[in-house]
């Protein structure tokens, strides 16, 4: 009885830790409304941001000129004059990088990458401001410091779980601690982490309406990157992203919501 008392007392400790590490952290409402609480302040955020940023550019095959360049720098500057105050210390960069995977994406701070590859699927402004919008939406609401929070928060949990079962033989605690891991990546963090995918969707697709880009044309992007992915993807509980399906699907709901939007952007 004593040794199951025993026990507890990690546990118990890790909670007073969540306990503390939720109470001392940041509140934060995101442009979707939604309150919630991130483990970084926005110094941070955009010191860390920089940071990749810098490695990135120094790795990288820029592209500085050209039309391509100019289209991207050109959707970037339209979106981001549309963020509002949810940006408001953000200074915002966009770097073309010659590269064929399908990619672009934007740090916290606002630093924008855009892979070549992507140009493709795009097939012009709209398309880009779809995924730029998307990337961008990311980055203001905070998505990554968010995921940083509740991260500390299962690793703080599964640490005291593990010194709870200090009496168990080595194959015990691996299969106990597998089985709360796997619990905590599929059940918790995996979950989470499409939630930003779809807030962001919602997010990006606001910005874009507002700087004029019609967001029928979201649909129409997602649904080829779905061609250039081949449709592969695994169960959508074992991924990060919602299946392509249920992103187009959802995209579809949200257009004529933030159509009132486009149609502002086209009377100004």
């Amino acid at each position: 009885m004593r040794r199951g008392y025993l026990r507890l007392i990690p546990i118990l400790i890790a909670v007073v830790v969540v306990g503390f590490q939720y109470c001392s952290s940041e509140k934060f409402t995101n442009e979707a409304g939604r309150r919630t609480r991130v483990g970084l302040s926005p110094k941070q955020e955009q010191m860390l941001g920089l940071q990749s940023y810098q490695q990135v550019l120094a790795k990288a095959d820029t592209i500085d000129a050209g039309p391509e360049y100019d289209t991207v720098r050109k959707v970037a500057e339209r979106l981001a004059a549309v963020t509002g105050e949810a940006s408001k210390d953000f200074e915002w960069a966009v770097t073309l990088v010659r590269n064929p995977q399908i990619n672009a994406f934007c740090l916290p701070g606002g630093k924008i990458v855009v892979f070549t590859g992507i140009l493709k699927v795009a097939q012009g402004e709209a398309g880009l401001a779809t995924v730029m919008g998307h990337e961008m939406a990311h980055a203001t609401a905070r998505h990554g410091s968010e995921r940083l929070f509740k991260q500390n928060i299962t690793q703080t949990l599964l640490t005291g779980a593990q010194f709870s079962l200090g009496d168990m033989s080595y194959d015990q605690q691996r299969a106990v601690m597998a089985a709360l891991g796997a619990g905590a990546q599929y059940g918790i963090l995996m979950p989470f982490s499409r939630d930003h995918e779809s807030e962001a969707d919602e997010i990006g697709l606001t910005y874009m309406a507002r700087a004029g880009y019609d967001p029928r044309e979201a649909v129409t992007f997602w649904e080829r990157m779905s061609r250039a992915s081949g449709g592969e993807q695994g169960p959508e509980f074992l991924s990060t992203h919602p299946a392509p399906a249920t992103r187009i699907q959802r995209l579809k709901e949200l257009v004529p919501k933030v159509m009132p939007e486009y149609e502002k952007s086209r009377n100004r």
